[in-house]
């Protein structure tokens, strides 16, 4: 574990994850200074002031001034902070070490805890909720789930004790500067996603790789087997490599025999569930769940403990979340899908006619294959936010027709125009496509205000 008393580290960001890592660097008596875009006065920061008001804390607030390094021992990114900023740009010349708080997790986690690492494009939430359910049915262990979801861990490392797991969604924003990994390490997929802010698909896939980079030879690799993305990181797995598959069969790890999923593992196959067991639309999350099982397998799960996971999984919330039915319509909320990529597997989950709210702020992804479906799998588009007209032009270039999209400016306008073009019988999902930065703060109060005005209607 470092010794952070009396070093002076700066985070930037202060929302979830450069809350819990202040409160811990200052509880480790670290001299902390906070600083954040945003000014004092922003309604945003009150809450989270409030929280750390009992703590000796320098905040600077409203930009991030080059004078924050003069005597700094560390910077610490929040996973919304690019390290292209100019002040982490000044910070790496001046050879300050930069961190986040999931490095300062894996350097203060006790090493008699296993730790579990997911990333990927597509699919983290659903398969580290499901994994950390899985884990939590075998006796006598503690698991605890957060990273890029939930609670961050550096918030309840002091509480972990020997034999607990500790299960990580991870983000490439979270990887592109650790040093460390844990010991079970997924990759889902990789397809393109957060191009804003990596540029290139190699930058973004080189940020991925991360989780696997620091592995020990005692330690395990899951990789999909069935996206070349994460097929491709097999040369750099450092020890175990297991993988899942719902369209190949695989030596070690978990995939499909007809209609039953097994997990292979030193020689022998575990009969887990049927495909009729799982209770989540679309093939994707059968996807999902196959990688929850290859995972929880290396961290130790018995079969019996993923069939009792997975029949009781019905999924989390904003990804394909059950709203209402309201006439005969069903609404549901998908708005984790910040992707085109994860809107077209949405779709692809229903049968019936889809009415399809889609926009926010653009990420410089690839809209075509979307529009190419939007003309035979899609009743009605409903375009909101900064990225309708990107959205418009991709619909038009596709040759999808002025009758066939809506664009409005606001989402709860976007909620209105859906009611007015769904009859009974369809559905309306909220599957934008692009990150809510525009309007909301984060995917979850996008999907809670989508909720709330849905269920006014």
């Amino acid at each position: 574990m470092a010794d952070y008393r009396n070093k002076r580290l700066v985070i930037l960001g202060l929302a979830r994850q450069g809350v819990a890592l202040a409160r811990y660097l200052a509880e480790q008596g670290a001299r902390v200074v906070v600083s954040d875009l945003q000014p004092a006065t922003s309604p945003r920061l009150a809450a989270n002031l409030a929280v750390l008001s009992n703590l000796t804390i320098e905040y600077v607030l409203g930009g991030h001034p080059l004078s924050l390094l003069d005597g700094a021992d560390g910077l610490c990114l929040s996973g919304g902070v690019s390290a292209d900023l100019p002040i982490v740009q000044a910070a790496v010349q001046r050879h300050i070490p930069l961190t986040n708080d999931t490095q300062v997790f894996l350097e203060a986690c006790p090493s008699e805890v296993k730790t579990v690492g997911i990333t990927g494009s597509a699919g983290k939430t659903t398969t580290t909720t499901l994994a950390g359910d899985i884990l939590a049915l075998e006796p006598g262990q503690r698991v605890w789930v957060g990273g890029n979801i939930g609670n961050p861990l550096i918030a309840d490392v002091g509480a972990m004790r020997p034999g607990d797991v500790a299960v990580m969604e991870l983000s490439s924003f979270q990887l592109e500067i650790t040093t460390l990994s844990p010991q079970v390490a997924a990759v889902l997929n990789i397809t393109p996603n957060h191009l804003d802010r990596h540029g290139t698909m190699e930058v973004y896939t080189a940020a991925k790789s991360r989780i696997l980079l620091h592995q020990a030879a005692g330690d395990t690799a899951i990789l999909g087997l069935d996206d070349a993305g994460a097929r491709g990181l097999a040369g750099l797995v450092r020890g175990r490599l297991a993988w899942f598959s719902g369209e190949s069969a695989v030596a070690e790890g978990a995939c499909l025999r007809g209609q039953t999923l097994v997990w292979r593992w030193d020689g022998r196959e575990h009969e887990i569930c049927t495909l009729a067991d799982i209770r989540l639309r679309g093939w994707h999350n059968v996807v999902n769940v196959l990688a929850a099982c290859a995972i929880t397998g290396a961290a130790g799960a018995r079969a019996e403990a993923m069939r009792a996971a997975i029949v009781d999984f019905t999924g989390v919330e904003h990804r394909l979340e059950f709203v209402r039915e309201r006439e005969g319509v069903k609404w549901y909320n998908d708005s984790i899908a910040s992707a085109p990529e994860r809107v077209i597997a949405a779709v692809r989950s229903f049968d019936e006619p889809v009415v399809v709210l889609l926009g926010g702020r653009d990420k410089k992804l690839p809209w075509g294959p979307l529009a190419e479906l939007a003309r035979t799998r899609v009743k009605h588009l409903v375009l909101f936010g900064e990225a309708r007209a990107l959205i418009q032009q991709a619909l038009e270039a596709a040759g999808v027709g002025p009758g066939a999209y809506t664009v409005c400016e606001r989402l709860r306008e976007a909620v209105g125009v859906a009611a007015r073009r769904s009859a009974p019988g369809d559905i309306v999902l909220l599957s934008p496509g692009c990150t809510s930065f525009d309007e909301f703060q984060d995917f979850a109060e996008r999907g809670d205000k989508f909720k709330e005005w849905v269920k006014s209607l």
